[in-house]
């Protein structure tokens, strides 16, 4: 029991700083390796770790990559990218298209994928209309989490928690679609009080107009898939078969290399899933379960949660809730609540969401945006995002 304690402990250390000091161990080699070390031990069988893989959540996941993936390289959300800059004649008129677009775009395709396609975007916009890019990164970064919330496909945990908790598509919308439509009209005031500054100016933008490079058989083909797929979605189909149907018929092509699409894919995210599930599954044959589910009826879920979110990023702290919630009065709300809770409180810091470091990092090499920098506008928008959810949902 210690050796499964003291591994589980270790592997989410690296979860929560990122990377092992003085060792090139990132995420994903820690998820592995404290899966191989709990079969290593004996806590877990070889058995035991097969059956620990959640095989939907894998599928969806790698559907959806594949989709999102061919709507990238037919240059699909440059285009939309491209007419909502060209509509933006105010500063505050292009925050809010950004943040539509980050929001709208990431409830269906995934919130990471979202801000690797808009960073280098917005970038290259606030350089040409010569604004300060700060502010629109952050939103990229905050709408996009809190788009995700409202919808099964918005973010990885949230497909964890459509997966084991069975919820179906339209009724997870339906609860939560509204928290996340308030929650972008709060990132736009948000963002606009706390850099004032930038949004005083009331000077028309002009930009001159660059036809974007667009795929145009493969885009219409992405769309008229993606379309299809949502519709089955909301049809009660079976989101991950779904999902991983329509990635596999986009397949079908002869214009596009396949090597193109696979190397659109995050490998290393489904891997690091794999080896969390069986970390999980090896603290779930500890009592630490029953001292969680203890603690929780205690404090409310939305606030442990977002707190452990923080402290060791969304998907990890979602496992580690998976066997507690079922046994809550109403697991069903419980659920909802644990995937708003999770998923806005990603914005409190810089560190809470996988979606704010790929925006930080991709950033970088144009402008550097510090903890503090991401805090003043992260913290009253969760603060406000979470008051609005937990009211919302009870």
């Amino acid at each position: 029991m210690l050796t499964a304690y003291l591994i589980f402990a270790a592997t989410y250390v690296v979860l929560a700083i990122g990377r092992l000091p003085g060792f090139r161990i990132d995420r994903t080699g820690a998820a592995i390796i404290g899966a191989v070390l709990m079969l290593a031990f004996n806590v877990l069988t070889v058995a035991e770790a097969y059956a620990a893989i959640h095989y939907e959540t894998i599928m969806l996941l790698f559907g959806m990559m594949i989709v999102v993936a061919n709507l990238r390289l037919s240059g699909f959300f440059t285009v939309v990218s491209a007419w909502v800059v060209e509509h933006a004649r105010k500063p505050i008129l292009l925050l809010a298209g950004i943040v539509a677009v980050s929001g709208v775009f990431s409830a269906f395709f995934v919130n990471d994928t979202m801000c690797i396609v808009l960073t280098p975007l917005v970038l290259e916009i606030t350089k040409r209309l010569g604004r300060k890019p700060i502010p629109y990164l952050l939103a990229v970064a905050m709408a996009s989490n809190i788009g995700s919330v409202a919808t099964v496909t918005g973010n990885p945990q949230n497909m964890m928690i459509g997966a084991f908790s069975g919820i179906p598509y339209r009724t997870f919308a339906a609860a939560l679609a509204p928290v996340a439509a308030i929650g972008l009209v709060l990132t736009v005031v948000v963002i606009a009080i706390v850099y004032r500054a930038e949004f005083r100016q009331e000077n028309d933008l002009r930009l001159e107009h660059r036809p974007p490079r667009v795929h145009r058989a493969l885009m219409w083909k992405s769309v008229i898939a993606s379309a299809v797929m949502i519709a089955l979605f909301f049809a009660g189909q079976p989101v991950p078969k779904v999902a991983v149907i329509v990635g596999g018929l986009l397949l079908i092509t002869r214009r596009v290399k396949p090597e193109r699409v696979y190397r659109e894919i995050d490998w290393s995210l489904l891997v690091m899933f794999i080896g969390l599930f069986i970390v999980i599954a090896a603290i779930e044959k500890t009592p630490l379960t029953g001292e969680l589910f203890t603690l929780t009826s205690r404090f409310p879920l939305s606030i442990s949660s977002a707190l452990l979110s923080n402290l060791v990023s969304n998907v990890p702290a979602v496992l580690v809730f998976k066997s507690v919630v079922p046994r809550l009065a109403d697991p069903a709300r419980a659920w909802l609540t644990l995937a708003m809770s999770s998923t806005l409180a990603g914005n409190l810091t810089v560190l809470g969401s996988v979606a704010n470091l790929i925006v930080v990092e991709r950033a970088r090499r144009e402008i550097e945006i510090g903890f503090w920098e991401y805090a003043k506008a992260g913290v009253p928008l969760t603060i406000l995002t979470l008051t609005v959810g937990i009211w919302m949902l009870h």
